[in-house]
């Protein structure tokens, strides 16, 4: 026997208002066919007709309109309760660690002040490092990083591609000449506690005998002395085309693209605070 539920109710309020299998259908984001079967369905479950047809369409009779103002009061119930819930979310309480990388602060800071704009009673605890953070020991709750394939064992959502190019300040420049090969401008390396041996690889392949002069640990340490016309480096393309200070001194070698990614455990995710702040930052960081 057909077990009537909510469902049900939303097609007997539906026929009740439109008075039409088709119109009902529309309404509901259904086929006419669905209608009539729910309806079929229905009334042969409960033993009674619950409309006639008329010259005006379907009218409810005497047990539809009982069930018709049973299904109104259920929706209002229903929607009462969404907006209860949409409620609680504009006041989520409570702290959120996220573990992010300084330049992506930097380039995307309305991301995060927006955030407690709108979420005015979370605490963002935010940290901006290269260091590995266990999310296991809940040393943060969401981490951003760049990561073309993302760890099995975290989820989230990719944000966006970000694009690196080689940039040098303009007095660095003016020193080593335009059009100077790779080769003959000093370099800005990573410190090898860093794990980025990509770098070096890369130098070694684009500017074989380039002189690494100065290696940071910090992406604020490696900016002011780009900008200061120590050595060249990579910067995100974002960042650079922002301020004239940094001219690109390869500008026919194809950009550097990593994916930036919100990431999160699977037993998180469902967290309203984790689940608000990755659908927000993807709504301000991603491409759309």
């Amino acid at each position: 026997m057909h077990a009537v539920d909510w469902e049900d109710y939303r097609h007997v309020l539906a026929l009740a208002r439109t008075r039409s299998s088709s119109a009902a259908a529309d309404s509901l984001g259904v086929v006419r066919t669905t209608v009539s079967r729910r309806l079929a369905a229905m009334e042969d479950a409960l033993g009674v007709r619950l409309f006639d047809r008329t010259p005006e369409g379907l009218v409810p009779t005497p047990a539809g309109e009982e069930l018709v103002a049973v299904a109104a009061r259920m929706e209002d119930e229903v929607l009462a309760a969404e907006a209860r819930v949409r409620g609680r979310d504009a006041e989520l309480r409570g702290a959120l660690r996220v573990s992010t990388l300084d330049f992506v602060y930097e380039l995307f800071p309305r991301a995060f002040a927006s955030f407690v704009e709108r979420y005015p009673h979370v605490t963002l605890m935010v940290s901006a490092s290269t260091d590995q953070v266990s999310l296991r020991r809940r040393e943060a709750d969401v981490v951003l990083r760049l990561n073309d394939k993302p760890p099995n064992d975290l989820v989230g959502r990719r944000l966006r591609k970000l694009e690196f190019g080689v940039y040098a300040s303009r007095k660095l420049v003016d020193r080593i000449g335009e059009g100077a090969s790779l080769a003959a401008f000093p370099w800005i390396g990573d410190d090898d506690r860093l794990g980025n041996s990509w770098m070096d690889a890369w130098l070694a392949h684009h500017a074989p005998g380039a002189r690494v002069v100065l290696r940071h640990d910090a992406y604020a340490v490696m900016r002011a002395a780009l900008r200061d016309g120590v050595g060249a480096h990579m910067l995100p393309t974002l960042e650079a085309e922002r301020d004239p200070i940094f001219v690109p001194i390869a500008p026919d070698l194809p950009p550097i693209t990593r994916d930036l990614w919100a990431l999160t455990l699977p037993e998180l995710a469902t967290s309203s605070r984790v689940r608000a702040f990755l659908d927000h930052v993807y709504e301000h960081v991603g491409e759309g």
